[in-house]
């Protein structure tokens, strides 16, 4: 019953932890691709780039994405032990 249950847990955080990470890593990249506001990015290359809100935003949600596919590392450790276990 431990065993199901640890895959059980596993397989959930690797499918939940995998879609949030995919959807996380879309709005980081999602800017990069498309064309801004000319009068913004104008406004924005004078700043220095640490302080673009813009570069901010995208360091953020990296971050975020790749929290997210921590736990889904996580999900896929609860697996293999789930499977080693005696």
């Amino acid at each position: 019953m431990a065993r199901f249950l640890l895959q059980l847990c596993g397989v959930i955080a690797v499918v939940i932890a995998a879609w949030r990470s995919y959807a996380v890593t879309r709005e980081a990249v999602g800017p990069l691709v498309h064309d801004g506001d000319p009068t913004r990015t104008a406004i924005e290359a004078t700043r220095r780039i640490t302080d673009r809100p813009r570069v901010r935003l995208f360091a953020r949600r990296v971050v975020v994405a790749v929290g997210w596919l921590a736990v889904a590392m996580y999900g896929l450790f609860l697996i293999v032990e789930s499977q080693a276990a005696p």
